[in-house]
């Protein structure tokens, strides 16, 4: 999940700005998404950023995706899990990810440039920005990203939590997103927090931040 099409945990990919919001796909699930004074209409679903929302440690859940490219990449992760750490005066977010891939840790860092107005967040990489959509779903502990949702045939979610486990709640609103774009729940990748390798260099990272922070 972390080669960067991974590093946004796989995200729609454009040369220029973001594309906007498939229209039937947003007409079939707007029914989904919760509402709030922020949207006043439901012509689009919740999309915008909320960066309380985001802020912290989030877990790499499953995914799913009609992209075979993805789907190739998607079944090399065996855990992952990453900080959000906003800038709200700047509209950007610092990650952190930590992946474990063929039972071995893989770190990268990152900075997201946030983009409210079309409720994404991008990347610049290999001289391209990648896009991901933000779905905020109705459990503040859990949220989705969406990407290529102007093409039927590569269009998928991916499902994160502020815990490696989920409740069965939770995962049925994931579920429900899932048929809602048409892909079978059969064809969901999960990811196995037992298999995570990244729990040492945590610990490592955090150990040094704070004592950067006291000798500041």
């Amino acid at each position: 999940m972390l080669d960067l099409q991974c590093e946004l945990l796989h995200v729609h990919s454009s040369p220029g700005a973001s594309v906007p919001l498939f229209a039937n796909w947003r007409e079939v699930c707007w029914s989904l998404v919760p509402w709030t004074i922020e949207t006043p209409a439901p012509s689009l679903p919740h999309l915008l950023l909320a960066s309380p929302q985001l802020s912290g440690k989030w877990f790499y859940i499953a995914s799913a995706s009609r992209n075979a490219g993805y789907k190739h990449s998607a079944k090399t992760y065996q855990a992952a899990f990453f900080y959000f750490d906003p800038s709200h005066k700047e509209d950007t977010i610092q990650l952190r990810a930590y992946s474990t891939i063929g039972n071995q840790c893989v770190y990268k860092s990152a900075l997201l440039n946030v983009h409210r107005k079309e409720g994404t967040l991008s990347i610049h990489e290999n001289g391209r920005e990648q896009f991901a959509y933000v779905w905020l779903t109705k459990d503040p502990r859990t949220f989705m990203f969406a990407y290529f949702l102007d093409d039927k045939q590569n269009m998928g979610l991916s499902f994160y939590a502020d815990r490696p486990e989920v409740t069965p709640e939770q995962m049925s609103e994931f579920h429900e997103a899932i048929g809602c774009i048409d892909i079978d729940k059969s064809e969901i990748m999960y990811t196995d927090e037992k298999k995570d390798q990244c729990g040492l260099l945590e610990k490592q990272h955090e150990e040094e931040r704070k004592e950067k922070q006291e000798e500041a």
